[in-house]
């Protein structure tokens, strides 16, 4: 068996260690959240979950709408002259032009406004930030949402966090796969690394592990 002196081991030992924690450190990335003056770009049009709380407004016809309505688990709403209308996977346009159509039956030709007042976020939707951190949550998605904006919302990083050996995991609308990213929120939250914040899009998981040593 040859002999290795213990500099010559230990000088193995750090390279191994190195090698491992790049390993560790590797994977896509995704590029950094623009931080310039351009004009906030809308997000996707926003669908209906269960618990939003909607306000429902028929012209002219003050009886038949409703303020702060709530959309029932069922995915279920309720307003006068129309029952059970189904509002979940909805836009606020494609749910104003089923109400019309419904109430069409009784009044003419009228005029449905549909506001979201406080979106509880579908599951597609959501941003889900789970693992080493004090709040793990699942959070509506709003546009222009930024890892740094979830982070701050959950409480930041644990004690223990590997922030840096954090992954975003993302559905691919094309292939329809699960696709991995590379998170650095060590560098974002511990030493302000802007470069380190990325844009989040609907229904995107954040997994903070927990330090080995």
């Amino acid at each position: 068996m040859p002999y290795f002196p213990p500099v010559a081991r230990s000088s193995a030992l750090c390279l191994a260690l190195v090698a491992l924690a790049g390993c560790a450190a590797g994977g896509k990335e995704l590029p950094p959240a623009d931080y310039s003056a351009a004009p906030i770009a809308p997000s996707e049009e926003y669908t209906i979950g269960p618990l939003d709380e909607i306000t429902i407004h028929v012209w002219r016809n003050p009886e038949l709408s409703a303020d702060k309505v709530r959309v029932r688990p069922d995915g279920r709403l309720t307003i006068p002259l129309v029952q059970d209308i189904p509002a979940v996977g909805k836009t606020a346009t494609e749910l104003q032009d089923y109400i019309a159509g419904e109430l069409g039956k009784y009044i003419e030709q009228p005029i449905v406004s549909v506001i979201v007042n406080t979106p509880e976020g579908n599951f597609t939707q959501q941003v889900r930030i789970i693992g080493a951190t004090p709040q793990p949550a699942s959070l509506p998605y709003r546009a222009n949402m930024t890892v740094l904006d979830a982070m701050i919302a959950v409480g930041g990083l644990g004690e223990f966090a590997a922030g840096n050996r954090a992954k975003l995991i993302r559905q691919d609308r094309e292939s329809g796969k699960q696709v991995e990213y590379r998170l650095r929120l060590s560098d974002l939250i511990r030493r302000g690394d802007a470069s380190a914040n990325v844009m989040l899009s609907p229904g995107d998981t954040i997994i903070i592990p927990e330090s080995r040593f």
